[in-house]
């Protein structure tokens, strides 16, 4: 859930009073985001809750995902509904211009993409007036107030997916639980991914919630362009490399500074580097250069040479080629901020290091450490020698990615067990 400061004080009607007031600032900042590139200029009304597309005949069920991990997450549940439910249309709305890009290459065909509206009254009314959908799938926990009222006003059947409620999202939330049950009243069924989850959601006065586990097991492995692989492959030759994934700020010093370690007794080890945000790009090969690496970007379209230390990945929607091409990975945001997906890299078969910070998924980390499929580690030092141990000894590596690789194969299951729970929910006659 986003990470507000809620007090008792706060209520719908004060939401709602705070959203009509504020449209000129709300309006102003949209604006501001379109100037700056985080809006799609082609397609902005639909934030306004403009359609762009004609609403098609029939039974329609609307998925909401917020970002790029959600809406990777719910191509395969969106391909399997498609399938199970060939009578109905649906609908697929994510927020960010990365997902809406990603998600173009892999809908089939007859899926309708949108942008979510923001999240005023006067948009949600547009957005639901011409939908008009039958059901609603919301994946993970994005909480608009606005949306999620209006969904319950119009008595619209939803069922949260895959929901997850951080420790620190459930403190905040405690100190407005009337309006926390009040909004999770828009959900008859909530499918969870962990036991913490469903006793947080509970507590918060959800209804029918059930343990199903993560979504992101039915995922299919991420995509990858079989010609650039090649290409970097070629590049690569016989060198070992080792790849350091969806790095914040703060760990890409922790990533130069273990490269530079290591390649004291490894004079080729190549580092494939990928920011999490591929703006700070300029800013990252600079510290490589401070550091004495010499850095490839290839969002500059430069090939890796035989001298070059660091390649900089700055660029979207490429993971799945890095996770292939790098043996071994570890997983950034692990060490200043609460950790990626490690279904990921898991599913390509990778081994796998994760840093102590991985509250975003803490359920999963620890199962996967306890079955032996990924190492944790409390620092950069430990990281180190981890990295020592697995670029050493291809046995050691290769164990640690089959176990993760089998890790992800018995949980795929999830998608299965979600549909079966969903079939009577969809057979429901709308009230």
């Amino acid at each position: 859930m986003p990470e507000i400061v809620l007090t008792a004080l706060v209520s719908m009607r004060f939401y709602r009073f705070l959203t009509d007031i504020g449209a000129p600032i709300i309006s102003l900042y949209l604006r501001r985001r379109l100037r700056e590139g985080r809006e799609d200029p082609a397609r902005f009304d639909e934030r306004l809750g403009i359609p762009s597309r004609a609403r098609p005949e029939g039974k329609l069920v609307w998925c909401h995902a917020a970002s790029v991990g959600e809406a990777m997450s719910v191509l395969s549940l969106v391909k399997t509904l498609k399938e199970h439910y060939p009578e109905w249309r649906i609908l697929l709305t994510t927020g960010t211009m990365t997902s809406a890009r990603m998600l173009v290459s892999f809908l089939p065909v007859d899926v309708i993409h949108q942008y979510v509206p923001v999240d005023r009254r006067p948009f949600v009314s547009r957005f639901l007036d011409h939908w008009r959908p039958d059901r609603v799938l919301w994946i993970e926990s994005e909480v608009w107030p606005n949306l999620l009222t209006a969904i319950s006003e119009r008595h619209i059947p939803a069922a949260l997916l895959n929901g997850r409620m951080s420790e620190k999202s459930f403190r905040q939330w405690s100190w407005a639980k009337n309006w926390a049950k009040a909004l999770l009243s828009a959900f008859s069924l909530l499918f969870v991914q962990t036991e913490d989850d469903r006793r947080r959601f509970m507590a918060l006065g959800a209804r029918d919630v059930r343990r199903v586990g993560n979504l992101k097991f039915a995922a299919e492995p991420l995509p990858c362009d079989e010609e650039k692989l090649r290409n970097l492959r070629a590049q690569t030759g016989a060198r070992k490399v080792w790849l350091m994934a969806s790095t914040h700020e703060g760990e890409d010093e922790i990533a130069l500074d273990v490269h530079k370690k290591l390649r004291a007794r490894r004079s080729d080890l190549l580092m494939i580097l990928v920011p999490r945000h591929p703006a700070r790009g300029g800013a990252i090969a600079a510290l490589a250069a401070r550091e004495g690496l010499r850095c490839a970007r290839r969002s500059a379209k430069e090939d890796i040479r035989p001298d070059t230390a660091v390649y900089l990945a700055d660029t979207m929607g490429e993971m799945g080629l890095f996770y292939r091409l790098a043996p071994v990975t570890c997983l950034g945001g692990s060490f200043t901020w609460g950790g990626h997906n490690p279904i990921e890299p898991a599913q390509l078969g990778c081994a796998m290091i994760f840093g102590p910070r991985m509250t975003n998924f803490e359920e999963m980390a620890r199962e996967i450490v306890r079955q032996n499929a990924a190492l944790q580690v409390p620092d950069a030092e430990a990281l180190t020698a981890a990295l020592e141990r697995l670029l050493d000894t291809p046995e050691a590596a290769g164990a640690l990615a089959g176990a993760a690789r089998a890790f992800a194969e018995q949980k795929r299951h999830v998608l299965d067990d979600t549909l079966r729970l969903l079939d009577p929910w969809f057979a429901e006659k709308r009230s």
